[in-house]
């Protein structure tokens, strides 16, 4: 899978909230605005992971269906790796 700037970038912004997060610990920051860092964060994995997976699953049911493939294992495998992520 080619991951193109778009997920790129998702991931630098998911990494400057993490950054942020470590800054305000740091500064002795409230915890409710810690939490909510890094509540943010863990959203945006979430959806990053919600990204690569959908846009693989894409790329492989397609290629499956050329090659006369059953798709089903391609469904199967990106709903386990969802499920793994969580």
């Amino acid at each position: 899978m080619e991951y193109d700037d778009k997920i790129k970038n998702r991931i630098k912004r998911l990494e400057g909230q993490l950054r942020g997060a470590l800054r305000m610990m740091e500064e002795g920051s409230d915890c409710q605005d810690v939490i909510t860092q890094l509540s943010a964060s863990r959203t945006a994995i979430d959806r990053a992971i919600g990204v690569i997976v959908s846009e693989n699953l894409i790329e492989c049911v397609r290629e499956a269906e050329v090659n006369g493939e059953n798709t089903d294992d391609k469904v199967k495998e990106a709903v386990n790796l969802l499920v793994k992520s969580r």
